[in-house]
């Protein structure tokens, strides 16, 4: 008999979830249902484009008293989001359009957080510490890869600390997800590329996540491990991304291929949202820090070094396989772990995502200090499907500088 004991799931998403092409039209009803005052959030450089204000204008004719705020800095640091929470309060907000990349759903949503409890955001470092409901966020991307618009995390840079550090709570999930494909056509490759190995690496380790147990007369932990619910849609978002993201990096007005990505994309944060990240994401941090990359670059060009590293477990490699198996529509029979480390180092190859460490500007000297860092990222290393102590990840870094996978993943 099986163990049912540890088939457990849970899934946090928001009330509604629109995807397709066109389905932007729907924000109008969306929007004015959680509130009349509304204010925009989006990044700079998108406040001006036809197709944002298209979608201010509609809210406009809705009769919604709207307000944009576009002052949004990348990496979202602590205090400009205090500034930016004055501005909801002057405007008396009741509901936060977020149209942007991760860095705008991040900031909407803790934004929401400031107007419903008292700051600062210090105070909610780290998990379920959000004391109850914020101001209703709708979420729509304009890149596919964070997931942010179906996740309970927000991370921000804080000059007091030397990593990023998030705030998750289920509070924190949005009240409605509109994820239109269109609104990705204009992004640059490089948005594309690594946005979308960032949402192949959610799926991967979602996928590959440890069973935690769970005591259900507590409340859950935010990021719940191995989830029975998240599994089969982990899988989806690796079949829906393996085949299109190369498309969509090499042809940007492919519809179908930004279709396939935007809705892996999707899938995957639906999937981590529930279950968490681990090994790449928790050294992509300080790998972040020092060399100023894109995170979805970092979490890409260690994935394939943290698949190798976790093969090595016989129950891992079975997993491992299968998401191969999903990347890349082929019979489980045909599927081994070391299979889909090289078709993942293939990928990254093909749109451009570097395969060393050392290629971006990381120095030898600099791999222990790295690890270090790693593990101060306790939340995320509790995911991780083995137990991740220095030394495996000083291996798993050193690795990746050098560029060096196991002689059996050519097999």
């Amino acid at each position: 008999m099986p163990d049912l004991t540890a088939a457990r799931g849970t899934l946090r998403l928001p009330a509604q979830v629109h995807f397709g092409y066109g389905c932007r039209a729907q924000l109008p009803d969306i929007v004015a249902a959680y509130g009349r005052r509304v204010l925009v959030v989006t990044d700079p450089f998108l406040a001006a484009t036809p197709q944002i204000t298209a979608v201010t204008d509609s809210l406009c004719s809705a009769g919604l008293e709207v307000r944009t705020y576009s002052d949004v800095t990348a990496e979202l640091p602590v205090g400009t989001l205090d500034a930016a929470a004055t501005v909801a309060r002057a405007h008396r907000a009741e509901t936060i359009l977020a149209i942007g990349g991760g860095s705008v759903l991040d900031a909407a949503k803790l934004i929401a957080l400031l107007l419903a409890h008292d700051g600062p955001l210090s105070r909610y470092y780290g998990e379920n510490l959000v004391p109850g409901p914020v101001v209703p966020v709708v979420a729509v991307p304009t890149t596919a890869g964070t997931g942010s618009e179906v996740t309970p995390v927000a991370v921000v840079s804080d000059p007091g600390r030397a990593l990023k550090v998030g705030i998750s709570s289920p509070f924190l999930v949005p009240a409605a997800a509109v994820v239109d494909p269109e609104l990705t056509l204009g992004a640059p490759r490089g948005v594309t590329a690594f946005s979308g190995i960032d949402a192949l690496v959610h799926a991967a380790e979602s996928y590959t996540a440890r069973s935690l147990d769970t005591d259900w007369s507590l409340p859950p932990p935010v990021f719940t491990g191995r989830n029975v619910l998240a599994q089969p849609i982990a899988l989806q978002a690796a079949g829906h991304l393996g085949p299109w993201l190369p498309v969509a990096v090499r042809e940007p007005s492919h519809r179908r291929a930004r279709h396939q990505v935007a809705l892996g994309a999707l899938l995957g944060g639906v999937a981590f949202g529930s279950t968490g990240t681990h090994l790449c994401h928790a050294i992509q941090y300080p790998v972040g820090a020092l060399t100023k990359t894109p995170h979805g670059l970092g979490t890409g060009l260690l994935l394939p070094y943290v698949l190798d590293t976790l093969r090595a477990d016989p129950g891992v490699a079975e997993r491992i396989a299968d998401l191969g198996a999903a990347l890349e529509h082929i019979p489980a029979s045909e599927a081994s772990a070391a299979r889909t480390v090289a078709r993942v180092a293939e990928i990254n190859r093909t749109i451009g995502v570097p395969a060393t460490l050392a290629e971006i500007g990381v120095g030898r000297e600099q791999l222990s200090r790295m690890a270090e860092l790693a593990l101060k990222s306790a939340r995320l290393l509790a995911i991780a499907p083995v137990e991740p102590d220095r030394d495996l990840l000083l291996d798993v870094i050193g690795r990746a500088h050098a560029g060096v996978l196991d002689e059996r993943t050519a097999a």
